[in-house]
């Protein structure tokens, strides 16, 4: 089975659309059910960063004065997802950032992706909601650092994923591919427990 790549990114804004650019990168590596391996790095994409966004991250532009640039960190973050799945909490929100900062560096991720957040939606319905603070509480998972930081977030959102892989495989009595777990992403609610009896 391949590795899997849990990432997260800050940024200065909510959408490359809008000219917003990545300004940190965590992500670990899980392997056989284990992180092995994890990357983290501040960047500085040139742009400002405003009070909202400092405040909320602990990111200061001072901090980001003498960080790499984007295309240095992310073409060296590539190398480190090649060959891998790759995993974020709200996809869509990362998955956006990413493919906007490999394509300024003319490079693309074209391997398959999933989202925390939707398997969450799925797996754990009894969860008050399904934001990651909320989701560390519940599933009993280790707290790391501090949140709206990209790596301690990737940490979390790590954790959280195995132990739903590990609630998905405990209830069926098999391991599951990420196949499946794309699939259980897009299946409505109500036919979760359909799906999972099929497997």
């Amino acid at each position: 089975m391949k590795p899997i790549v849990v990432l997260d990114f800050e940024t200065s804004g909510m959408s490359p659309d809008f000219n917003d650019r990545a300004i940190e990168i965590g992500a670990v590596k899980i392997v056989d059910g284990a992180i092995v391996d994890e990357f983290q790095s501040l960047m500085n994409p040139g742009v400002y960063i405003n009070g909202f966004i400092q405040d909320l991250t602990g990111i200061s532009n001072d901090m980001l004065k003498d960080a790499p640039h984007n295309s240095q960190v992310m073409t060296q973050f590539y190398e480190f997802i090649q060959d891998s799945h790759i995993v974020a909490h709200n996809l869509s929100f990362d998955k956006k950032f990413l493919d906007a900062e490999l394509g300024l560096v003319d490079l693309e991720f074209t391997g398959s992706a999933g989202c925390s957040l939707l398997l969450a939606r799925r797996i754990l319905p009894d969860s008050p909601n399904h934001k990651l603070g909320t989701l560390v509480n519940y599933c009993r998972v280790p707290k790391s650092g501090q949140f709206h930081r990209a790596l301690d977030d990737a940490k979390m959102t790590g954790f959280i994923w195995l132990a739903m892989i590990d609630k998905i495989e405990s209830s069926i009595g098999k391991t599951v591919s990420f196949e499946m777990i794309q699939k259980i992403c897009k299946t409505p609610k109500k036919k979760i427990p359909e799906l999972l009896a099929s497997i």
